[in-house]
């Protein structure tokens, strides 16, 4: 198993700039798909980016691309998401996930390890 903890989140004003950052612990960090999801008020959870074990392939959902970026670092057992000129409707709680196997996959039932969240708040 792997334990995951994000941190990095808070408040910040439209167009603005946050990074999160999604430790984890247990078992070999570079045998993991690391995705990043997110939450709203009264929404289901949604895909945001993933990237893959080595780090060499990046998926991104429509609203984000070109404005956060998905990293990892195996050395540190850490993933990244970057998040550039941010909007309101960015408002959310901000989970990591990972997956076993080597697909990037965008469903948050393919991810079986999840944070606990941290909260992002854009203000207009």
């Amino acid at each position: 198993q792997v334990q995951l903890v994000e941190s990095g989140g808070g408040l910040v004003q439209a167009g603005g700039s946050l990074r999160l950052s999604c430790a984890a612990s247990g078992r070999s960090f570079s045998g993991y798909v690391m995705g990043w999801f997110r939450q709203a008020p009264g929404k289901e959870r949604e895909f945001v980016a993933a990237i893959s074990r080595n780090g060499d392939n990046t998926y991104y959902v429509d609203s984000v691309k070109g404005r956060f970026t998905i990293s990892r670092d195996n050395t540190k057992n850490t993933s990244y998401l970057q998040m550039n000129s941010l909007k309101p409707e960015d408002t959310a709680v901000y989970y990591c996930a990972a997956r076993t196997g080597i697909f990037i996959l965008s469903k948050t039932a393919s991810y079986p390890y999840w944070g606990q969240g941290t909260q992002v708040t854009v203000s207009s």
